[in-house]
């Protein structure tokens, strides 16, 4: 079996993981600061729900372009250029920080050009990593990936909070330094194969392609559902601004520790899948974890306690990375190349419905119900929503092994499909 060590002597998945790296730290410091400042100046958690909203209508709106760009035109190119755009974005928060703002609404509106710079940039980066490796490879690099991926989600909350108690522009300011940076290795990527792409000119049928796969594949639908309820249902870390002023009464730097507990979590989990990786029962492992995230959440949202909810961050987050991980390995596997970027188009849509979407439920719920109850209530459904797959897609729960879904041995298949493989 290939070992992380033989994936990171190619030059392209090390390009593709420093861009990774580089441009996930600066986004996740960009949004650990964006949502405590919201919070700060009108303490609404509202307000909270409404900037994941408007990151999140975007990629509604544009998943049916995103996708076919992706899979008409370089990926490499179309990546960099809206990576670009998050680029703009954290200029125009510099600027905002510096005029002493008193007001949220341009804060809604950066996070909504935010939104349309991710629709666009996530199905092509995401299609990416199959044409950098071989198949054999693609689980240990989705390994790697993931690792540096949460790795990045504890750097950049950490350096979000100590800069926003210096002051918020310092950190929009390094953002943007480092997704410019991060565009570089992307550019400088080159695939192992190049990929199958769509040539002809754009027609609605072209574009609903992924959507039609989607529903036609019951394994992806019930992949990417999946992660769409739990996350919707238990969007705790939305509410960590909330939950660290009101219940655990913590300052900015507290909250940024807080803040990337999720990270700590998930790059532990992450290390460990890249030298131990999933390999039997994946259908069963993942409507398991989905069911620890829905218990971690209730604990977090009902404790008063610091040491507490870090605990319990950690190990939610820990849980979402093997769904993270599981799912990210499924969807390419399944998914024809010249179709990957129209159907990471709409897995985007469905990741977005889980955060972006799910911190607006959360903000919802939370100002309707109460902060402890709005989150706990999340989790309990977050169980539930597990329980509800397993009896509902017994394609997912039979999963065995990542090899079953090489289409290569899935010439013939069964009404749920997977390939029909001997015993």
């Amino acid at each position: 079996m290939t070992n992380a060590r033989q994936v990171l002597r190619s030059t392209a998945v090390r390009r593709y993981l420093a861009s990774t790296a580089l441009a996930s730290v600066g986004h996740n410091m960009l949004v650990t600061v964006l949502f405590k400042q919201a919070f700060d100046i009108t303490g609404n958690e509202l307000d909270i729900g409404i900037l994941g909203l408007a990151q999140f209508v975007p990629a509604v709106m544009l998943v049916l372009v995103s996708g076919w760009v992706a899979d008409r035109y370089d990926r490499r190119r179309v990546a960099s250029l809206f990576m670009f755009g998050r680029v703009l974005c954290a200029v125009a928060l510099v600027f905002y920080s510096r005029w002493e703002p008193g007001t949220v609404w341009p804060l809604f509106l950066i996070a909504l050009a935010l939104g349309a710079s991710d629709a666009m940039m996530t199905p092509a980066r995401r299609s990416i990593p199959p044409l950098i490796c071989t198949q054999e490879e693609f689980p240990q690099v989705i390994a790697l990936w993931t690792a540096t991926f949460t790795g990045s989600a504890i750097v950049g909350p950490v350096l979000g909070g100590l800069l926003y108690s210096i002051g918020p522009s310092l950190a929009y300011g390094l953002s943007a330094g480092l997704g410019f940076v991060a565009i570089l290795p992307m550019l400088g990527i080159v695939y192992v194969r190049e990929p199958e792409r769509v040539i002809e000119r754009p027609t609605l049928a072209a574009a609903l392609e992924g959507l039609k796969f989607v529903r036609r594949t019951p394994i992806v639908l019930a992949s990417i559902s999946l992660d769409l309820f739990a996350v919707l249902f238990g969007g705790a870390v939305a509410l960590i601004p909330a939950v660290a002023s009101e219940r655990l009464g913590v300052g900015d730097i507290a909250y940024g520790w807080l803040r990337a507990a999720p990270g700590v979590g998930a790059a532990v989990m992450a290390i460990w899948l890249a030298v131990r990786p999933v390999q039997r029962r994946v259908g069963p492992t993942l409507l398991w974890v989905v069911a620890a995230f829905g218990a971690g959440t209730m604990v977090f949202g009902l404790t008063h306690n610091y040491v507490v909810a870090f605990l319990a961050l950690v190990v939610l987050s820990a849980a979402d990375m093997v769904s993270m991980y599981i799912r990210g390995s499924i969807v390419p596997l399944v998914t024809p190349d010249d179709q990957l970027g129209r159907v990471s188009a709409v897995e985007g849509v469905f990741i977005g419905a889980s955060n972006e979407l799910g911190a607006f439920e959360s903000g919802v719920t939370a100002r309707a119900f109460g902060l402890p109850w709005s989150i706990a209530g999340g989790g309990f459904l977050t169980i539930l929503v597990a329980g509800s797959f397993a009896a509902l897609f017994p394609s997912l729960r039979r999963v065995d092994t990542f090899t079953e879904l090489d289409p290569k041995r899935r010439q013939q298949t069964d009404p749920s499909g997977l390939s029909r493989t001997d015993d």
